[in-house]
């Protein structure tokens, strides 16, 4: 596939998307991206921004199995990995079964994920990490490609259970979605507080031509100085006591050139610019820092203290 045919079916994609969602392209942008990476994604923004409806309008544009998991507090670790059921066969003989649960899919969305219980929450460790289950005595392979796209909001944190570091590190990316500026919310109301018609949307990607991109991505060329530009980034949240308690790990040095990559990919260039760099460290770096008091004082959210590391 050249460049000029990778670009169109982005663009492809991207507009397709359009007929659904009105804005947020920065934020489709960091899903893809995290889709072609082969890495998982955190959504993270106020109800009603259209978190599910886009990763939900995305995993149809692709030709996979998609699946939606709603955590509440009362789901259990079978309810997401599966559990053995009693199964009466044609000779009268009873076996146990593995019924498979949803995470079985290809993009899986775990809808309001900070409302499932840590031991609910820990289900999707190994699933995320090694792209596997384990259930009883029996360890059973994820269908590849496989992404965990996660969705919760800032406010509502009664009855809620945050995501430890551990597995708030799974995900590459934390995307942030914002507000519609008035324009856009116009023509989501000019859209949608009318008789609605069933919106049909093209599939554009399928299996196999996701997992080639996935690979066309490690391969796109990036110099010296802008791989030692993103590593230094990344070691500098380590050294900015001041602002930063403690700082991002190796594996975000990863995830910053892979990102930076598809990044690249995405706006059809050959190679990666210090720009794609600095855009890209915001989602992957933001739910890696933990912030010093100091940096709380002066009223500076994670954003700020990213926004000072990169000038």
């Amino acid at each position: 596939m050249k460049l000029e045919e990778t670009k169109k079916t982005f663009d492809h994609i991207t507009h397709e998307i359009g007929k659904v969602i009105v804005g947020q392209q920065e934020v489709v942008k960091q899903i893809l991206v995290s889709l072609l990476t082969n890495s998982h994604a955190l959504l993270e923004g106020y109800p009603g921004l259209a978190k599910t409806l886009a990763v939900r309008t995305v995993a149809q544009l692709m030709d996979l199995k998609f699946s939606r998991i709603q955590n509440t507090p009362d789901l259990m670790p079978s309810d997401i990995t599966g559990t053995y059921i009693i199964e009466d066969s044609s000779s009268g003989k009873r076996n146990f079964k593995f019924q498979p649960g949803p995470i079985f899919a290809n993009i899986i969305l775990a809808d309001e994920i900070n409302r499932a219980t840590p031991k609910t929450q820990s289900a999707l460790l190994e699933a995320m990490q090694e792209k596997q289950v384990t259930v009883g005595n029996s360890t059973f392979e994820l269908e590849q490609p496989f992404f965990v796209l996660a969705t919760q909001n800032p406010i509502e944190q009664e009855g809620t259970y945050p995501l430890p570091e551990a597995q708030t590190d799974r995900f590459l990316l934390k995307i942030k979605t914002e507000y519609p500026n008035p324009e856009e919310e116009l023509e989501i109301v000019n859209r949608y507080a009318v008789e609605q018609k069933p919106i049909k949307l093209k599939s554009v990607l399928n299996k196999n031509s996701l997992l080639f991109l996935q690979q066309i991505v490690r391969q796109v060329p990036i110099s010296s100085d802008i791989k030692k530009y993103a590593v230094n980034l990344v070691t500098s949240t380590r050294n900015k006591k001041n602002l930063i308690e403690y700082g991002a790990s190796p594996r975000a040095s990863i995830g910053l050139v892979l990102a930076a990559k598809a990044r690249a990919l995405l706006e059809g260039r050959k190679f990666v610019s210090k720009q794609d760099v600095n855009a890209m460290a915001y989602p992957v770096l933001r739910h890696r820092l933990i912030l010093s008091f100091e940096a709380e004082r002066q009223n500076m959210d994670v954003d700020d203290v990213i926004k000072t590391l990169i000038k």
